[in-house]
């Protein structure tokens, strides 16, 4: 039975990781499995690799074929080194502790090289981020300069309209101050003219208001003593009339008398 040592993919959609399995070449991607042996994770940088080392070297000598990307990872992580080297030793070409000396040299060359390509992931990280924070530095002076222009440019223009309306109170208080000084003129003007004349035409009008009365007095006191004397006149018209009438017997009983007596 031909036996695959490959990946079985796991994770979500554009977030993938893998499994590295020992497998029938025959069964699905990921489908059943004999072993799983280790964990590939692409994701970060440099790619996460968890493998188990004496398991995969086993398979490898038992005749396991890995894929191109598990011979990949496998080679990152010295197995296929290390098989390299016992084939060696087998073969005669050297021996265990010479293979073993090498192996030795090689891992610490390669985790040396690992190292250092996160040591200088990490400065390149740190360097990009002081170049953005650098970057956002001159963004917000920019801005911050912006906004104060356009305060400094607000506060001017707030200060010409203050000044032209200003200036143009001013103008119509200065163009009122003449045409008032013409008014208190003309008023002064008139008040001293206009006591004299008031003097001149009311006068005549206070002596026609005092005289009036007085000569509707005049005339209007015939008017009483007429209408108080025609009672006297017909008083003493009447009077006559009466005594007449009072005396007309007198005299006739006088008359009468002195008949009497003549007779």
């Amino acid at each position: 039975m031909p036996v695959k040592i490959r990946l079985a993919r796991h994770g979500r959609k554009k977030f993938a990781f893998y499994h590295i399995v020992v497998a029938d070449s025959r069964a699905p991607r990921d489908g059943k499995y004999i072993e799983r042996i280790g964990l590939y994770n692409p994701n970060t940088n440099p790619a996460t690799i968890e493998l188990d080392f004496d398991k995969a070297l086993g398979w490898l000598n038992n005749g396991a074929q890995p894929t191109d990307t598990t011979r990949a990872i496998l080679s990152y992580r010295g197995v296929m080194m290390k098989k390299h080297l016992q084939e060696g030793v087998r073969k005669g070409a050297f021996d265990e502790a010479e293979a073993e000396r090498r192996f030795e040299t090689w891992l610490t060359e390669k985790e040396a090289k690992i190292q250092t390509k996160i040591e200088k992931l990490a400065s390149d990280a740190s360097s990009d981020a002081e170049k953005r924070l650098a970057a956002e530095a001159k963004v917000n002076e920019a801005r911050a300069a912006e906004l104060a222009k356009r305060k400094s440019d607000l506060a001017a223009e707030a200060q010409a309209a203050s000044n032209k309306a200003n200036e143009a109170s001013s103008e119509a208080t200065s163009e009122e101050a003449p045409e008032a000084a013409v008014e208190e003129t003309k008023t002064e003007e008139v008040a001293t003219e206009a006591p004299v004349e008031e003097v001149a035409t009311e006068a005549p009008v206070e002596e026609a208001t005092t005289e009036a009365p007085v000569e509707e007095a005049t005339t209007e006191a015939p008017a009483e003593e007429a209408t108080t004397e025609a009672p006297a006149e017909e008083a003493t018209t009447e009077a006559p009339a009466e005594e007449k009438a009072t005396e007309t017997p007198a005299e006739e009983k006088a008359e009468e008398e002195k008949k009497d007596t003549e007779a």
